[in-house]
Formats: C-alpha cells, sequence, structure tokens
C-alpha cells in the first residue's frame, strides 16, 4: 500500500478520516512528536551505542554474559559439518552444531590468532585436537596454529577458528558481524555472506531480540521525534538526513516478517518519500558499516532499532 500524504485533500471525508485513523493511530497513549527522553545529543550526533566497535573485539556486552556459555564451548570440534542458513547460506558446525567463526584482525598467511584474554572468553578459540572433515569440508583446509598460551587452535584456509559464548544451540549465527569484524565460517573458510533479503526483513540481534533490517541487511531505526498519527512525519532533515539515511520505499509484497498493517510509504517535506512501519517513518545510520551492527541503538535518546510491529526497542516508557 503505498499513500502520498501530501497529495492527500486538506478537507478530507470523515470516512476518509476513519480510515487514517485505523492505519496508523496504532501506538495509543505515544505522542512521538513531542516526546523527550533526556537526549544527550542532537538529532544526528553520532554517539557510538549497542554492540561494540573500535577494538573490533565485540566483546564490550558479550563477556559479561559468556562465562556460561563459553564453559560448554572449550570442548574438541570433533567432526565438522556444513548447516545451512537461511540468511548466509552454509556455514560450517562442529560436531555439536555450533557455528565457526572467524575475526577480522586475525591473519590466513601465516595464521595469527590476535583475540586473547576477554576477548577468547567471548569467542572461545575451537581446539584443533580430534577435528576431521565431515561431508562437504575439504580436510585439506584444515589445520592448526599455536596459540600465545601454548594450545593448538583450529585453522579453517588459515583462518583461527573461533565459537561464540552467546551461541547456546546447534544453529545459532549470534555472532555474525558483531563489531564488524566476526563472521560465520564459510566451508572454504571464507567469510559467510548474508543472502538475498527482502527489502524488510527481520534478523535475531543477540542483545535487542528481533528487529527489522532492510534489503542490505542493515538495521533499521526509527526517530522518536518523528510522528506516526494522524499521518507520518519526518523531523529528520538536513545534516540529520545524512547521518540517518531514509529507508526507500517497500512493496509489501517484498517484506518478511514486518506487520503489514501501518507498512506503507509517504512523501516527507523535502519531497522525498520514505518507507514506514506501522506508519513510523524509518531509517538506517550511517554509523553502522556492517550487516549486524547496532550503533544507532540509544543514540542522543531518540533513536532506537525496530522491532517486527514498528515499534522502538528499549525505548523509555513515558
Amino acid at each position: 500500500m503505498k499513500t502520498s500524504w501530501r497529495s492527500a485533500s486538506l478537507v478530507a471525508s470523515a470516512a476518509a478520516v476513519l480510515a487514517l485513523t485505523t492505519a496508523c493511530g496504532q501506538e495509543s497513549g505515544t505522542s512521538t512528536g513531542s516526546q523527550n527522553v533526556g537526549a544527550t545529543a542532537a538529532a544526528g550526533d553520532y554517539t557510538v551505542g549497542g554492540i561494540g566497535t573500535g577494538s573490533g573485539t565485540g566483546t564490550a556486552t558479550a563477556t559479561a554474559e559468556a562465562g556460561q556459555g563459553a564453559a560448554a564451548q572449550t570442548s574438541t570440534a570433533g567432526e565438522l559439518n556444513v548447516s545451512t542458513n537461511a540468511e548466509l547460506g552454509n556455514v560450517l558446525t562442529d560436531s555439536a552444531g555450533l557455528t565457526l567463526y572467524r575475526f577480522d584482525e586475525d591473519t590466513a598467511e601465516p595464521p595469527k590468532t590476535n583475540c586473547d584474554g576477554d576477548c577468547a572468553t567471548a569467542w572461545p578459540p575451537v581446539p584443533a585436537d580430534d577435528a576431521e572433515a565431515g561431508a562437504g569440508v575439504d580436510e585439506a583446509l584444515l589445520g592448526e596454529v599455536t596459540r600465545a598460551d601454548g594450545t593448538k587452535q583450529l585453522t579453517i584456509g588459515g583462518w583461527p577458528a573461533y565459537r561464540y559464548a552467546k551461541d547456546t544451540k546447534a544453529g545459532d549465527v549470534a555472532g555474525q558481524g558483531v563489531g564488524g569484524k566476526w563472521y560465520a565460517l564459510a566451508p572454504d573458510g571464507k567469510k559467510a555472506k548474508i543472502a538475498d533479503l527482502p527489502g524488510l526483513s527481520t534478523r535475531k540481534d543477540p542483545d535487542l531480540g528481533e528487529i527489522v533490517v532492510d534489503k542490505n541487511g542493515m538495521t533499521v531505526y526509527r526517530f522518536m521525534k518523528d510522528e506516526a498519527w494522524p499521518k507520518p512525519v519526518s523531523n529528520c532533515t538536513g545534516a540529520c538526513l545524512e547521518k540517518w539515511p531514509a529507508v526507500a520505499p517497500v512493496a509489501t509484497n517484498d517484506t518478511k516478517d514486518v506487520q503489514k498493517k501501518g507498512l506503507m510509504s509517504f512523501t516527507r517535506s523535502d519531497g522525498v518519500k520514505q518507507m514506514t512501519v506501522n506508519c513510523s517513518p524509518i531509517y538506517t545510520f550511517a554509523g553502522d558499516k556492517e550487516p549486524g551492527d547496532t550503533n544507532g541503538q540509544g543514540v542522543g535518546g531518540t533513536w532506537y532499532a525496530v522491532a517486527p510491529d514498528g515499534k522502538p526497542v528499549g525505548a523509555p516508557e513515558e
């Protein structure tokens, strides 16, 4: 459903007003146009939050919760297998079905690991002992590297292999894209990449839960100073829009697992067409560099990732 609010008649009929209210008045009790939750930065300010970047280890939020999961992930790899993930395609797993990862700050030629200390707690190195190639895995790609503590770590195509402490069961891929430097291993040792995605879909973030992503797998955000009712209004313009690009219109049938009610586009005051979820304008963040980044979460106390029903994830209640 595509609606151009600019072209709507200023004198709407009672039926039209009722239809609009039904479509876009879903968040009862919330007046986003005047909401102020103690912002510490201007709308366009770049303040890193969410999953850690900079150091690239992605351990800032993971370490505190890692101990319990890491204990179960220090076992040997056993028979390596290929698992098919709906978003990433073929990924490499250990004998328990846990996803194996690689770290961009490591090197493959020669193999060298740069993940120690707290990093290795959040990302347990996979021991090389007893690792063997299962179906679909080339045995010639398996190797090992000696870590600083003298232990032997499994390598795939030269890349040191890790598990992620927040992956708790077979098939989990919570480590994909963390910090823009951690990626699931493809069977050939390369990075597993997100497959073609619909215009809008969802992914499970290890910290935020189910959130909306665009066709490139990038996190989608809401601006709490925008308006959704009785019609969408974006209050992010100029320099703000450079840091928070508007998501272009997406066909309803080009979405997956996103609430269809209130899923539409509108024409902004600057003439640009923008997509909404539950009638709230949506954006991406220039500070997110890779799929899985959530650096825009909580910025200025006014920017939040979007849940499948269009609500802002983690926003303080009024």
